[in-house]
């Protein structure tokens, strides 16, 4: 079977075809067919299954050129997906509203649907809960919503934290000052901050009070009012710890807990707060729950790779690490 495919631009068929045609040649050994191209038209050969298949990805890819996305490799793998689950009716929504614009100019998107739907309870919730495996962009996104929100002025304050767990070394045995010794632990979200606003800026709301990276320990005792709260590795904090974050909740703010499950570091005598905060909040209302999966993962493809042998690991009824957790999808 032969079908034929017209592009709008040839600008377009470059940005489908990528560098030496790389994600042309991933949907023909996806999908099995064979891809050719004269000016603006594009005819796809194979069986008419495969063709069906291949044809809606190319198309997929098409319109999200058109709408000025940049086709990479993530891109091309997660829409290949979408095909092949019957979900690529949803292409479409994969192009949507800008989250954030970082210091260098680069657009922050949500990439996924699942993504997306974080995005969006995020926007409407008091509270949000994000959960889900490394990669899927559960903080990087909490802090574009922040550093979005702040820019519009409808809060005063970023305020990000997460628990100073211990792995394998006590912080007393590290060098320098309290905050010298948790520094390391809140490199992630150091790091996602100078991303959007560039180390000099941030250094100027650091100095003025709009910006506070602190361990969880300082969180106790304080109302936090008009402020955007993150809550990163929320895997590992405490049922005190959790309910002592939660009541923090001050009026005119935000609070997005993220973390995963499957990687708690507590002792196993332990009882993990986000674990527990997932059964108690679940009907609580302007309280949301988003759970990532692997197919949200948008880090190398082996990323992907590794989450997906770890759940059919686990599945397979092999025993479980200390306060695991079979994940849940919605």
């Amino acid at each position: 079977m032969e079908r034929t495919i017209n592009a709008e631009r040839i600008e377009q068929l470059i940005s489908v075809f990528g560098s030496f045609d790389e994600n042309i040649k991933k949907i023909e050994q996806t999908f099995g067919v064979q891809v050719t191209n004269r000016d603006t038209e594009l005819k796809v050969t194979g069986d008419v299954e495969a063709v069906d298949k291949g044809c809606r990805a190319i198309e997929g890819l098409l319109s999200l050129a058109a709408k000025g996305e940049i086709i990479d490799e993530q891109k091309v793998r997660y829409l290949i997906d979408l095909v092949k689950s019957g979900n690529d009716d949803k292409i479409s929504e994969m192009a949507k509203d800008v989250v954030c614009i970082t210091a260098k100019g680069k657009p922050i998107k949500a990439k996924t649907l699942g993504q997306q739907r974080y995005m969006k309870a995020i926007r409407k919730n008091t509270v949000t809960i994000g959960v889900g495996p490394a990669g899927t962009g559960k903080t990087y996104l909490a802090v574009a919503a922040a550093v979005a929100a702040f820019r519009e002025k409808s809060v005063n304050r970023i305020i990000l934290t997460r628990p100073a767990v211990e792995a394998g070394e006590r912080l007393g045995f590290l060098p320098g000052d309290l905050q010298n010794k948790v520094d390391p632990y809140l490199r992630p979200l150091y790091d996602a901050l100078f991303d959007m606003l560039g180390p000099e800026t941030y250094q100027k709301y650091l100095e003025r009070g709009n910006i506070e990276v602190a361990p969880l320990a300082y969180m106790r005792g304080r109302t936090l009012d008009d402020s955007f709260i993150i809550l990163d590795e929320a895997q590992n904090t405490t049922r005190e710890q959790m309910k002592m974050f939660l009541t923090r909740l001050g009026f005119g703010s935000k609070i997005v807990i993220t973390g995963d499950i499957t990687q708690i570091d507590l002792p196993a005598d332990k009882v993990s707060g986000l674990r527990e905060a997932l059964k108690v909040l679940e009907n609580v209302p302007d309280i949301a729950i988003c759970r990532l999966t692997a197919s949200d993962v948008v880090r190398h493809a082996l990323v992907q790779a590794i989450v997906a042998a770890y759940d059919r690991y686990e599945q397979a009824g092999k025993k479980p690490a200390a306060n695991s957790y079979k994940r849940k999808t919605k």
